[in-house]
This record gives C-alpha cells, structure tokens and sequence, in this order.
C-alpha cells in the first residue's frame, strides 16, 4: 500500500463508521450466521482501552471491504450470550465467519495489516 492511501484512509474517518454495523444477541443469527457474504466480528466493551484503540481501524476495514464483507462489533457487556456461546474470555477478539462458521480468530488488538490477511484469504 502506498503512502498516500494509508493517509486518505486514515483521514476520512466520519464516513467509515457508517459502514460498521452493530450486532447483537438478539440479531446475531441472522445478521452474522445466515450472511451471504463473510462477517468480520469485533468482540470488544466501552472500558476496555486496546478495543478502543482499535475502533478507528475496524472502522477503515468496515469502508474499505463494503459490499464484499460485513464488518461489525458486538459490545460483550451487553451481549453475553453471544460471547459465551463463542467462548470469548478476553476482549478485543475478532471472528471472521463464513457460512456461518468460524474461519479466523485473533485474540489482541490487531492492526490493519492483520485485518487484510485475515479478509482477503476468505474473499
């Protein structure tokens, strides 16, 4: 990636977060495991400083994957029974789902070098 499009990314963030959906318990099933196209899941909460860190990079891939992959976060405090149900025990944890299964899981804050392999080999 050149320079430059690392510095337009990363500067227009007020439309990224248009693209990064917010699931749910009560919509998990439907937004995430009977998706069409693979979902790309951040477990995260509001107090916890590396998932906040991390916001703006989910952000970026959620706009620059549109269309070809969803991208969304699930708060784990309010959502409990999905992050029990995938045994989440620390935060940030990112799922990839495809067809409904889990293909790649990253414990840790990521950056977006690791985001791009994780999508593009499932794409």
């Amino acid at each position: 990636m050149a320079v430059n499009d690392t510095l337009t990314s990363t500067t227009n963030t007020s439309s990224d977060k248009h693209d990064t959906l917010t699931f749910t318990d009560s919509t998990f099933d439907k937004d995430v495991l009977n998706s069409e196209v693979p979902v790309l899941v951040d477990f995260w909460a509001e107090w916890c400083g590396p998932c906040r860190m991390m916001g703006p990079t989910v952000d970026q891939v959620a706009s620059e994957y549109a269309g070809k992959v969803k991208v969304g976060k699930l708060d784990v405090d309010s959502n409990q029974q999905t992050s029990m149900r995938y045994g989440i025990r620390g935060i940030p944890t990112v799922l990839l789902f495809k067809g409904g299964q889990v293909v790649e899981q990253k414990v840790g804050a990521i950056g977006k070098p690791e985001f791009q392999k994780m999508l593009d080999k499932h794409l």
